[in-house]
């Protein structure tokens, strides 16, 4: 394979230094700061969290290293790059440095990288502008950074484009290319946001061997405390464009000072919280368990073991139903139908919480879209609320969405932008025909009130509320009808964690007041252990196992599952160096099988 060299010298310093760095913006005439004063530096090896909420100034703070602002824009302060001073420099001399000595793994790799062009010609493409060799040794060096980042078949994601890729192999396509030419620096912004917490696992291992092998200093930019307690050797968390604690990232998950820090960490969910009488438990003990149970070993009986046992099954009537349920999607041409679920029964009783759970393209979201009609089933039989919807017609879909509602997981692209808050919360209630005039406003203003959110919000327009505020909006429209039955699509992924359990907490209050069924549907195991009574794990299409809260998280049985709550990192930098380890056994137990 050929191997590119530099001859870069040794720097003992660090990598990078960021001294009084400000950002203003131009709005309207005036100079609105968005970073001030921000001071921090990374040595050779180690990562440096920056962390915070949506607007801390996080992300502008990074882009001000590489130059990457808009117009529009003003940046005081140094920024020093191994000692040489970069802010200020020519565009030219910027091109040089990045992607040759910074790099940028990017939050969404389809955004990122060019869909015109094949993975394998971008990486080539970069190695050749910055290192002028050949297209034989630069594609021979692309398919070993392939390799590197552990893509199954280096050569076919070579000659692949990126939509032919899954997230997860977008994600360590980009990586390649921004590890290319061995950077000093690594910036990673949000670089697991949107995967699955498998993928991110593998995604956050990939990052660690490859700045112990590269010894490159990385900027890790999240608001996910648990990747922050895996990863990083220092946190800074930022609000409102300032850094209100810095300092080792053991010492501030221990020990924080600032309020601040405390909420966030107090907002994160995580497994073990919602526990039998929302007691904690100790989930590293039940993965080492797990590890016995796949390497052959009986785990030990305990007294919770006994308490599952007398679990009786759920009671009252079923609301939604599921009777070995097939659904496709059609074929055109020669590709073939898709088979999205593959036999699966499921029931939803009375004022249950249920958690559907899995990782993309498991069929979670197909089999909640069917359940409110959006979708129509192949074989099996579905009941919704009471009607049949096996055979589905439009007057039966109007009568289900009487008793049932939906949250959608993108609170903008599921309101209207031209409805007002109170018209988009009232149209169920319209369309329903259940109130009209003076009614329509005080039942619109009774929903706001059970939103918690203020009446006065019914004049304004979608594009003025925060992202957890629509969410609210959405949660209010899809109660508007009082259903029997709530659908909630992944209905917080897309939040920050404060305003994440704002909305959880909101949800829970609400169905114990209603006592509506809900099927919750996501990817986050420990969002649904503080909700759901039962969960149902989808894999591939199939039910891989379904049981209690605490029978699947817990005490999981198959090896799915298992391989699911061990890649969930828990925000406590000891326990989750015991669980990546644990992770590791498991994974070693179960590709010996």
């Amino acid at each position: 394979m050929a191997q590119v060299t530099t001859d870069t010298p040794a720097f003992d310093g660090p990598v990078l230094q960021v001294s009084d760095l400000d950002v203003d913006f131009a709005v309207d005439g005036t100079w609105v700061p968005a970073v001030k004063k921000l001071n921090y530096s990374i040595k050779g090896g180690e990562v440096m969290a920056l962390v915070g909420e949506s607007g801390s100034g996080k992300s502008v703070s990074s882009m001000s290293v590489l130059d990457l602002l808009p117009r529009n824009s003003r940046v005081g302060g140094s920024i020093k790059l191994k000692g040489r001073e970069i802010r200020g420099l020519s565009k030219s001399q910027m091109r040089e440095i990045r992607g040759g000595e910074i790099a940028v793994i990017f939050q969404e790799p389809m955004t990122a990288l060019n869909p015109v062009f094949t993975v394998g010609f971008q990486i080539v493409e970069t190695l050749r502008v910055h290192y002028g060799i050949s297209p034989h040794e630069a594609r021979d060096r692309a398919i070993e950074l392939l390799g590197m980042v552990e893509l199954p078949d280096p050569e076919k994601a070579f000659n692949s484009y990126p939509h032919q890729l899954s997230g997860g192999q977008r994600q360590r396509a980009m990586i390649a290319q921004s590890i290319s030419c061995d950077p000093g620096l690594l910036i990673a912004d949000e670089p697991t946001t949107a995967l699955d917490v498998t993928v991110q696992a593998e995604i956050l291992d990939l990052i660690r061997n490859l700045r112990d092998r590269l010894g490159s200093a990385v900027l890790l930019i999240t608001h996910d405390m648990g990747v922050v307690a895996d990863l990083a050797d220092h946190i800074a968390v930022m609000r409102q464009g300032e850094v209100v604690e810095a300092g080792p990232t053991l010492e501030i998950f221990r020990n924080p000072q600032h309020e601040y820090t405390k909420a966030l960490l107090a907002a994160v969910p995580h497994l073990g919280q919602g526990g039998e009488g929302d007691e904690s438990v100790d989930i590293t003990e039940t993965m080492a368990e797990t590890v016995g149970t796949i390497s052959g070993s009986a785990p030990v009986v305990t007294e919770r073991e006994e308490y599952l046992s007398r679990q009786s099954a759920p009671e009252g009537e079923a609301v939604l139903s599921f009777d070995d349920v097939v659904i496709e999607y059609p074929g055109r041409g020669r590709v073939k139908a898709f088979r999205a679920i593959d036999h699966v029964s499921l029931t939803v009783h009375k004022g249950e919480v249920v958690g559907l759970v899995g990782e993309s393209g498991s069929g979670k979201t197909t089999l909640g879209r069917a359940g409110i009609g959006l979708l129509p089933i192949t074989e099996g039989k579905l009941d919704v609320v009471g009607v049949d919807l096996s055979k589905p017609n439009r007057s039966l879909v109007r009568q289900v969405h009487k008793n049932a509602g939906i949250v959608f997981q993108d609170p903008s692209s599921s309101l209207n932008p031209r409805m007002s808050i109170g018209e988009s919360i009232g149209e169920p209630l319209l369309l329903a025909k259940k109130s009209k005039g003076q009614g329509l406003v005080r039942e619109v203003e009774t929903l706001l009130d059970s939103v918690k959110l203020p009446r006065s919000y019914r004049n304004r327009y979608p594009h003025e509320l925060s992202g957890g505020q629509k969410q609210r909006v959405g949660i209010a429209r899809a109660l508007a009808l009082r259903p029997e039955l709530l659908i909630a699509d992944e209905p917080t992924s897309a939040l920050d964690v404060s305003v994440q359990a704002t909305v959880l907490e909101l949800l829970r209050e609400l169905q114990r007041e209603f006592q509506f069924a809900c099927l919750f549907i996501t990817h986050d195991l420990a969002v649904i252990d503080i909700l759901a009574d039962r969960i149902a794990v989808m894999h591939l299409g199939r039910l891989a196992e379904v049981g209690t809260r605490d029978e699947i998280l817990r005490h999981p049985k198959d090896p799915y599952t298992q391989r699911l709550i061990a890649a969930v990192p828990l925000p406590d930098p000891e326990i989750q160096r015991d669980r990546r380890e644990l992770r590791a056994k498991i994974m070693a137990a179960g590709a010996d099988e």
